[in-house]
């Protein structure tokens, strides 16, 4: 299984102590492994939870799946979460819904792609990279920026990404 995203750790701690986690389209679930090892209840949400099989009777674990995109309503509506972490996954229609998720002071941390990924590889597909500022543009209004970049990686492989921290504080 792969390492947490050094953004995650560093920006972690935005985080209310002991409140749930959400890892949206989680993958493996290296981020949900994260939080639950510090305690945090974390729901895991993916389209495909054959590596989470580990996680189903873990303390403290829900795995959720669903397909985020498939038009089915969204899963978690009506609950509230002290961070949620996206990684590697763009779904646009899902942006406005993150903010209202997120209990006061609770933070959303957010990676992936953006415009420039192409020349490394997948996903070249614009549909699946932001535009310049894209995440910036989206949450400002909405929620107080700890930090912010657009960089191109070189670890775990090279990549353009565009990250953001941002606290529901407003």
């Amino acid at each position: 299984m792969s390492e947490p995203s050094s953004w995650v750790l560093k920006h972690a701690e935005y985080i209310p102590e002991g409140s749930d986690i959400l890892d949206l389209a989680c993958g493996a679930g290296r981020h949900a492994r994260l939080f639950l090892m510090s305690g945090h209840y974390v729901t895991a949400v993916d389209k495909n939870i054959d590596a989470l099989d580990d996680l189903t009777d873990f303390p403290g674990a829900e795995i959720i799946q669903a397909d985020l995109e498939d038009g089915s309503p969204f899963p978690l509506s009506g609950k509230k979460f002290g961070g949620i972490i996206v990684t590697n996954y763009l779904y646009r229609p899902l942006l406005p819904l993150l903010t209202g998720l997120l209990i006061p002071d609770g933070a959303l941390i957010y990676e992936t792609f953006m415009i420039g990924n192409e020349k490394f590889g997948r996903p070249k597909n614009p549909d699946f990279l932001l535009k310049s500022q894209e995440l910036l543009r989206h949450y400002s209004p909405h929620l107080r920026v700890q930090s912010y970049e657009e960089t191109t990686t070189a670890e775990p492989n090279p990549a353009a990404v565009q990250r953001i921290c941002a606290v529901n504080s407003l």
